[in-house]
């Protein structure tokens, strides 16, 4: 799975990368090396123009953890922060958002926990690694997004009345993420982020054929700070490598 992940990249720097046509400087996330669930995050998508049906590719902030548009609650996205590539066109919760609303989730890597047993000297605690592309280049994620109305909010153009959120699409692990879990985010490639960002395109065969492990398996994972497991932590410290672990029992 993908609980948590690093996205510091200044919006100025994905508009360039992710070739956006669209952003509000109005919208601003700052650099967080540890995004965690309910988070606003950066997106990028693929939407018609209202007035002139074109299509435009905009930045713009999602919360992360799906809110399907008949949850009772937002509360209820919290749950929903993954979903499975072998399910995520028949699952209730997500079919829809993976046949129309597509989106790419730009992070510098993710983490993921190993437990570590207690010995006579520690006790037991959860290893972070971050697991990273390892030529630094930025991971896009493959999404999905959805809208929830607030019906306690009478007018439609109240920014109050509506919830954009997303999910990370994830698959088994391969490579360096392998070693640590069995689960990891799909990565869109640069060739294919047209295709899949594409509303008009809605077959789920070659959907779900399109997203590769990320920087195809050539991953770097690393043992990081445990500075990460408390999510009011931030900071590029969250990345500095894990002390050595003590010594063996005698």
């Amino acid at each position: 799975m993908c609980g948590r992940y690093a996205a510091t990249r200044s919006p100025q720097d994905l508009v360039g990368l992710f070739r956006v046509t669209s952003w509000d400087p109005r919208e601003s996330l700052a650099p967080s090396w540890n995004v965690a669930p309910t988070d606003d995050v950066w997106a990028v998508l693929d939407h018609a123009d209202r007035e002139t049906g074109e299509i435009v590719r905009r930045l713009r902030p999602l919360r992360w953890g799906l809110v399907p548009s008949w949850a009772k609650s937002p509360s209820d996205g919290a749950k929903m922060i993954n979903a499975r590539v072998e399910t995520v066109a028949e699952k209730p919760a997500y079919r829809r958002a993976f046949a129309k609303h597509r989106c790419l989730l730009p992070a510098d890597g993710f983490y993921e926990w190993v437990p570590v047993p207690a010995t006579e000297r520690a006790k037991a605690y959860k290893q972070p690694y971050f697991i990273s592309p390892a030529d630094g280049q930025v991971m896009a994620m493959a999404g999905i997004y959805a809208f929830w109305r607030d019906p306690a909010v009478t007018e439609d153009d109240d920014p109050a009345a509506w919830v954009a959120s997303c999910s990370v699409i994830t698959t088994e692990a391969t490579d360096a993420a392998g070693r640590v879990h069995p689960r990891m985010p799909l990565a869109i490639a640069p060739d294919d982020w047209d295709t899949w960002l594409d509303p008009t395109h809605r077959d789920p065969a070659e959907l779900r054929a399109l997203p590769t492990a990320p920087a195809a398996g050539r991953l770097d994972a690393r043992a990081v700070s445990t500075a990460v497991n408390n999510v009011r932590e931030n900071g590029p410290h969250l990345l500095d490598p894990a002390p050595d672990p003590p010594a063996p029992d005698a």
